[in-house]
């Protein structure tokens, strides 16, 4: 979830790059900022929808 949030981020960056746009805080920098902070959190196993359980019978 968190890689699907950065990789909109990296959009909006782009975008606001290439169009020289920019609002009072949010810049293109912030957005890679944010990105990046997407990107590590997904790395770190932080947001991952994936829970393994191993249940065993014992016999």
């Amino acid at each position: 979830m968190t890689a699907i949030v950065a990789a909109v981020l990296f959009g909006l960056a782009l975008i606001f790059e290439l169009a020289g746009f920019s609002l009072s805080v949010i810049t293109a920098t912030v957005l890679v900022t944010a990105g990046l902070l997407c990107v590590a959190l997904h790395l770190a196993g932080v947001g991952s929808s994936v829970h393994v359980r191993s249940y065993r019978r014992r016999r």
